[in-house]
């Protein structure tokens, strides 16, 4: 790849980030999973069990079950590599390929001292959840400049978006 005209950027990311959590994380996720399934079952006046009454939530204990199921599974499951690649056509993310038509704008948010250097891609579509690309040892201002040549950028976001914020707080 020719520095001067590069006609593509390509790099590694994880499927997804693993959380460092401590055991006090288990042991408050433990507690939660319980109280949650503990309200679907039992009404709070005299601690009654309203198993067949039409009071008791069956949905939300068959979500709450699956979603610990299914954190359980990906915890043991260590996350693969996806291969990125940014060209003139539009992004490859892994397996999958996005025209620029598709997106709105992208933003590159780089503050070292927090250890961010993410690449934000918003579609056109807004029901399309954005797409947040982890830029690793790759040169921010190298992608802004690339991607400058076929999107806008999105110049008011200047920090992660709060769902982000919130998973890393949260360690999920």
């Amino acid at each position: 790849m020719n520095d001067n005209n590069p006609l593509y950027i390509k790099w590694q990311v994880p499927e997804y980030r693993i959380p460092d959590r401590p055991k006090i994380w288990y042991h408050a996720a433990l507690v939660l999973v319980v109280v949650l399934l503990f309200t679907c079952f039992f009404t709070l006046e005299n601690w009654r069990p309203v198993f067949l009454g039409y009071q008791s939530n069956f949905l939300f204990a068959f979500i709450i079950i699956l979603s610990t199921i299914i954190m359980i599974i990906n915890e043991n499951k260590p996350p693969q590599i996806v291969d990125i690649k940014i060209g003139p056509e539009g992004i490859e993310v892994g397996n999958k390929f996005y025209d620029y038509d598709r997106f709105r704008n992208f933003s590159v948010i780089y503050k070292p001292k927090q250890s961010i250097k993410n690449l934000y891609l918003e579609f056109k579509n807004p029901v399309t959840p954005r797409l947040s690309i982890p830029l690793r040892s790759l040169d921010p201002l190298k992608i802004r400049n690339f991607l400058l040549k076929y999107l806008d950028e999105d110049l008011e976001r200047t920090e992660p978006p709060l769902s982000e914020q919130l998973t890393s707080k949260l360690k999920l």
